[in-house]
């Protein structure tokens, strides 16, 4: 018998006995309507909803389509809605125990129904990523042919991980991390709904919070903990899910940080603070609180990036460039294996050498223009590349410092109001010594008075 997705002795069972299955699998969406989150790819006229058979006619049948997002955004729950909805065959494999051998099956069984009985068939393969390039490459003269229409889901980057071939014939989707807002609907429709709880728990404003904590943007997670709470409150003969309880559930302490208020800001200044006193500990601590408290990477790669140049600066060149590689990789991979970047980043500002030297030059130097300390640029850096500015003096005078044995011309470059000017003060700390030696001794040739 062919693999299909949900088969239907599973889905006689369920409808027997809705609680059977896990709260995840019941509260599924069955249309397109119900789906959370993914607007982006469920306007009218999409490829999803032409696979499902709206507005499919015509000479231009529905897209192969590849599916890339985190886990719990929906991948599985897309194919299991076409799966209902669309009038074709359906059939699921997944790249964790088929082979070439099976999508041929796949392929074979799909060119005879389509030649016997005008049937198209939707094949919907998990974890794409998983398949060697040979098992990709067995799926090609199928979807090229639109022998089957694929839906193939990865939560791999697919430009790393799926064959070019294979991308320029399908279209590619990309599905968002669910929002608190989306998680949070979900939870509502879950507790009241007659496939859900229907009503026999209610959630409190602090245990909703723990769990949309705890999920993360992963629906499959936030119905699993909710299930596992509201079953061990019944147990206790209560009919709501304290915070007590959840914490009990799933073995994890609510941390008291709010990301819309003061802890959000004072967690975050005590971790900027930590990594400029050198304290890696505490920096890994307030991370760490950042963290479980379900705080959005991205706003911490953006502190990061902000420390490496405010308090460490040219101390460690490298510093910089490791903030910015984690908050280009947190970009990419989210959590819980951004966690990981994010440490490395923190350990490497937290014990690199520190100075502020790059702040307070930019501080001063900003200062001084408020003041209205500018003036104009002298006449000789200015612009000659026109006609006309010979007449004027401009550019005249300029002496081209790669025609100098040191590289270096001994002239003004301040304007007249600021030529004696010294605003980076370098320190002797790690990499920045070799910057306060180079800085010596560029003044030196450039004939400015000591200040």
């Amino acid at each position: 018998m062919e693999p299909d997705l949900f088969t239907a002795a599973a889905e006689e069972r369920q409808e027997k006995d809705p609680t059977g299955s896990p709260l995840a699998v019941r509260m599924r969406p069955r249309t397109l309507d119900e789906v959370v989150g993914q607007q982006h790819l469920l306007k009218p006229g999409s490829p999803l909803r032409r696979l499902v058979g709206e507005g499919a006619g015509g000479p231009a049948g529905p897209s192969s389509v590849i599916l890339w997002g985190p886990p719990g955004t929906g991948k599985t729950t897309l194919a299991y809605v076409v799966s209902k909805a669309t009038n074709k065959r359906f059939v699921e494999l997944s790249a964790i125990t088929a082979g070439v051998k099976e999508v041929r099956a796949v392929i074979d069984g799909a060119r005879r129904a389509t030649g016997g009985f005008g049937k198209e068939t939707v094949l919907f393969l998990d974890e794409i990523h998983r398949f060697s390039k040979a098992q990709q490459d067995s799926l090609l003269p199928a979807v090229e042919n639109r022998w089957v229409t694929l839906i193939a889901a990865t939560t791999e980057n697919p430009y790393f991980s799926v064959i070019s071939p294979l991308l320029s014939r399908s279209l590619l989707l990309t599905l968002e991390p669910l929002t608190d807002d989306d998680v949070r609907g979900l939870l509502k429709r879950a507790l009241s709904d007659e496939r859900g709880l229907k009503d026999a728990v209610t959630l409190p404003e602090d245990t909703e919070d723990h769990l949309l904590r705890i999920a993360g943007g992963d629906a499959r997670r936030a119905l699993t903990a909710l299930e596992a709470a509201a079953g061990a409150a019944l147990d206790k003969g209560e009919t709501e899910v304290s915070l007590t309880t959840l914490e009990e559930t799933v073995d994890r302490a609510a941390v008291k940080y709010d990301r819309d208020g003061d802890q959000h800001y004072d967690v975050a200044s005590a971790l900027i603070k930590s990594i400029r006193g050198s304290d890696v500990d505490a920096a890994l601590h307030y991370l760490a609180r950042m963290i479980e408290a379900g705080e959005d990477p991205r706003f911490i790669a953006r502190r990061l990036m902000i420390s490496a140049s405010e308090d460490i600066g040219l101390a460690d060149p490298n510093a910089l460039p490791i903030a910015v590689a984690a908050a280009q990789a947190v970009a990419m991979i989210g959590f819980p294996e951004a966690a990981l970047t994010l440490s490395h980043a923190t350990i490497a500002l937290a014990l690199a050498p520190k100075s502020n030297a790059a702040t307070t030059a930019i501080g001063a130097a900003m200062e001084d223009v408020r003041k209205g300390l500018a003036g104009p640029v002298p006449p000789h850096l200015r612009d000659g590349h026109y006609k006309g500015a010979a007449k004027l003096g401009h550019a005249q005078g300029y002496v081209y410092p790669h025609d100098l044995p040191e590289g270096i011309a001994e002239q003004q470059y301040a304007p007249d109001a600021l030529k004696d000017r010294e605003y980076y003060t370098p320190t002797r700390h790690g990499a920045e010594a070799r910057y306060a030696d180079a800085v010596e001794w560029t003044r030196q040739h450039l004939g400015r008075k000591r200040s």
